[in-house]
Parts: structure tokens; C-alpha cells; sequence
């Protein structure tokens, strides 16, 4: 068999450039796009993280409230806590504040 040499005319070249150079524009692009997604992705799970935590510590500082609610129902315990917090005192007591060091 005998091979014929093409010959590759100025319009068939560049129609192979142009061809190439859009191919290459679309592969730059999805790469681009990809790399730019990844680190968005990377960003949102960082930030999903930290308001995992903070989440979290609210639920802590929920249920220490909801348990100071409770507490304060009680007038035994309300009535201790202010003579302990704000001074106050029953009829003819005496109270002296002692700094720890």
C-alpha cells in the first residue's frame, strides 16, 4: 500500500488552531472553575466548623440559663442569692465581706 501525503492546506491549519485554541480556553476554564469551587468548598467547611462550635457552646450557655430559671422559682434559693450577691440581710443580721487571696 502506497501513502498518500496530505497536504495540509492555510484554511485546514487553522481551522486546527482555532479548534485547539478553543479547546484549550474550555479546558482552562473547567479547571479554573474547579480549583475556585474546591477552595470555596474548603472555606465553607471551615466556616461550618466553627459555627458547629459556637453552636454548641450555645447549647451549653442555653441550658445553664434554663437551669438559673428553675433555680430561681425557688424563693429559699433566690433569697440566699441576693443576700450573697447584692448584701442584703434579714432583720438584724450583720454582714462583713472577707476578701479571699
Amino acid at each position: 500500500m502506497v501513502r498518500k501525503k496530505r497536504k495540509y492546506t492555510v484554511k485546514t491549519k487553522s481551522r486546527t488552531f482555532i479548534i485547539s485554541l478553543l479547546f484549550s480556553i474550555i479546558i482552562i476554564t473547567l479547571i479554573y472553575t474547579l480549583f475556585n469551587d474546591l477552595q470555596k468548598i474548603t472555606i465553607l467547611n471551615v466556616e461550618k466548623r466553627e459555627l458547629l462550635e459556637k453552636c454548641d457552646k450555645l447549647k451549653d450557655e442555653q441550658a445553664s440559663l434554663e437551669s438559673d430559671i428553675d433555680r430561681l422559682s425557688d424563693d429559699v434559693y433566690v433569697a440566699r442569692y441576693a443576700r450573697e450577691k447584692y448584701f442584703y440581710s434579714k432583720e438584724g443580721e450583720l454582714i462583713l465581706k472577707i476578701d479571699e487571696k
